[in-house]
């Protein structure tokens, strides 16, 4: 049998399946709203603020039912909960084309919030979990790396689409690929053997240290370090050109500047995987948010100006990168691969509702005190989110009494 036959039947398929519909559900339901927003609120008559506050409402409603999806993925499979998550996000963009009261929006969301929750990367972390075990670090690292292009493709996509058709001819479209691409995909092709509890690890990878309780300190210290740290880049991310801007940056710098997050986000994810897979996700973690505080206190010290908000762009692409991967790696080398798709979920539910907040605060900050005071908010998390995982003991340090 040939490599590429082996690839095909055997689990690394669904590494294949997951980055084709990672980059459909992310490209059609969370990155779309940055262009159509304004369309919709002139279509409607809306303010900006509440038109954008649809996605929030979506982000909240994913983290309220992430548990419940993780769950679910471990009992029946990514097989059988992912396609109903893009054909709720098929419902969803459908449904927004016809939403023309505020309240029927907003209820939208909340059905795409589930879609959200059942199609993106918990649910995908969750079914790779599933399928590898213990040994499904190198598959979660191999998706992040091909879910870093759904910005890169929906939104020039997404311009030409809305510049020629109109924006909701656009989502219509979209709704259309989710329920006839991904969900197909997910249903038929993502491979529905179950891995044991604990897979061996990889020929040459260092042996596995005994697993924490998903429980305790430990864990409370793991969610809270995740949650704290989404604060931060979905704050930031949302209002940095605008706060960058106002503290003297030209609009064009700072476009160009914001730019390079994302290639950041991706060349770290390539480096783990190409140079990292040997250290402890939990290490790897420590490192990520380490280089987030030194960001923070490099802006504190120097100034704004285009070289320091450069390499502050930088090193918050590179945190993030990482960030995503130890949010799938991370609870798997500590607490193991024994429902890690409810695990997942735990995890995820309070940083969504985290994030979901955090644009409006850090705004509401910004514009009631000032740019270097939700700058320095900002900062303080991330100096709270590293102390969480530098407080996270190891595995090798617990032992069974």
């Amino acid at each position: 049998m040939s490599d590429l036959a082996r690839f095909l039947l055997g689990p690394w398929r669904a590494v294949l399946v997951l980055s084709l519909t990672q980059i459909v559900a992310w490209g059609a339901i969370y990155y779309t709203p940055v262009l159509m927003v304004p369309l919709i609120a002139a279509d409607h008559g809306w303010s900006l603020s509440l038109t954008m506050s649809g996605l929030s409402v979506g982000i909240l409603v994913a983290g309220l039912v992430s548990p419940r999806m993780g769950a679910l993925v471990d009992r029946y499979g990514g097989h059988r909960v992912m396609p109903v998550g893009s054909l709720l996000g098929a419902l969803g963009l459908f449904a927004i084309t016809h939403a023309t009261h505020p309240a029927a929006y907003f209820a939208v969301w909340a059905v795409l919030g589930v879609a959200m929750a059942g199609s993106l990367y918990d649910p995908a972390f969750a079914s790779l979990g599933r399928i590898f075990g213990a040994a499904a670090r190198r598959p979660i690292t191999a998706l992040t790396l091909a879910g870093a292009f759904a910005s890169t493709v929906s939104w020039p996509v997404t311009r030409i689409l809305v510049d020629t058709f109109g924006w909701r001819a656009t989502y219509l479209a979209y709704a259309a690929v989710l329920a006839g691409i991904a969900a197909p995909l997910h249903a038929f092709l993502l491979p529905r053997t179950r891995a044991a509890a604990e897979t061996p690890a990889p020929a040459g990878a260092p042996a596995l240290p005994p697993k924490l309780p998903a429980q305790g300190r430990a864990f409370l210290l793991v969610v809270t370090a995740f949650a704290v740290y989404a604060f931060v880049p979905s704050g930031l991310l949302a209002n940095l050109l605008a706060m960058f801007a106002r503290l003297g940056l030209d609009p064009a710098t700072a476009v160009a500047i914001g730019a390079l997050f994302g290639p950041c986000q991706m060349a770290a994810r390539l480096c783990e995987l190409l140079f990292a897979r040997n250290v402890h996700p939990l290490d790897i973690a420590r490192l990520a948010v380490g280089c987030l505080v030194l960001a923070f206190a490099g802006l504190a010290a120097l100034g704004l100006s285009p070289v320091v908000a450069a390499a502050f762009v930088m090193l918050l692409g590179l945190c993030n990168g990482l960030m995503t991967l130890a949010r799938g790696t991370v609870p798997l080398a500590l607490f193991g691969a024994a429902g890690y798709g409810r695990l997942i979920g735990r995890i995820a539910g309070p940083a969504l509702v985290v994030q979901s907040a955090a644009p409006v605060v850090v705004a509401f900050v910004a514009e009631q005190g000032s740019d270097r005071m939700a700058m320095a908010l900002a900062g303080l998390l991330a100096v709270i989110a590293l102390s969480c995982f530098l407080a996270v003991p190891r595995p090798f340090t617990h032992r069974q009494g």
